[in-house]
Formats: structure tokens, C-alpha cells, sequence
């Protein structure tokens, strides 16, 4: 990921998070970089679903199959968005 996609995703990592929360209903104490939103968070696949609908409706792209993978974890989703946003 470039320098501008960096900047573009840790100026909305506040935002990134308060959408994770609310979708998995979670404080964001509980929230961690490297939390894994089924794992750790509960989520189960309506939860991911509803989530990534969020981000792409939020940060207005398209987020394609091939990024879901690594959207486990909030570093994930950071990491992928830097990419979506800069491409």
C-alpha cells in the first residue's frame, strides 16, 4: 500500500471502527487490531455480510471477492480499503 493509501484509511480508522461496532454490536474496547470479528467478536456470516455492505456504501467502492479473505480483523480491513481506495 502507498503512502496515500495509508493516509486515506488511518485519517477514517476511528470511523472504520465505530462501524464495526455497530454492526457486531460490540464496545469498542473489545476491538482490537488483530481481533477477529468471528473468532473473538461473534460474528457469523449474516454479521460479515451486513458489514461489508456498510464499508462499501460508507467509503463508496467496491470491495471484490478477492479481498474478502482478508477481511477477518480490523488490520485487514484497514489494509484492504488502503488498496480499494487507492487503486
Amino acid at each position: 500500500m502507498t503512502s496515500d493509501g495509508n493516509a486515506a484509511i488511518s485519517g477514517r480508522a476511528d470511523e472504520i471502527k465505530a462501524i464495526v461496532c455497530r454492526v457486531l454490536d460490540v464496545p469498542p474496547s473489545e476491538v482490537g487490531l488483530e481481533s477477529r470479528f468471528v473468532d473473538d467478536l461473534g460474528a457469523d456470516s449474516m454479521d460479515l455480510l451486513e458489514l461489508l455492505s456498510h464499508l462499501e456504501v460508507e467509503f463508496d467502492v467496491r470491495i471484490d471477492e478477492d479481498h474478502l479473505a482478508r477481511l477477518v480483523h480490523l488490520r485487514g480491513v484497514h489494509d484492504v480499503l488502503g488498496e480499494v481506495l487507492e487503486a
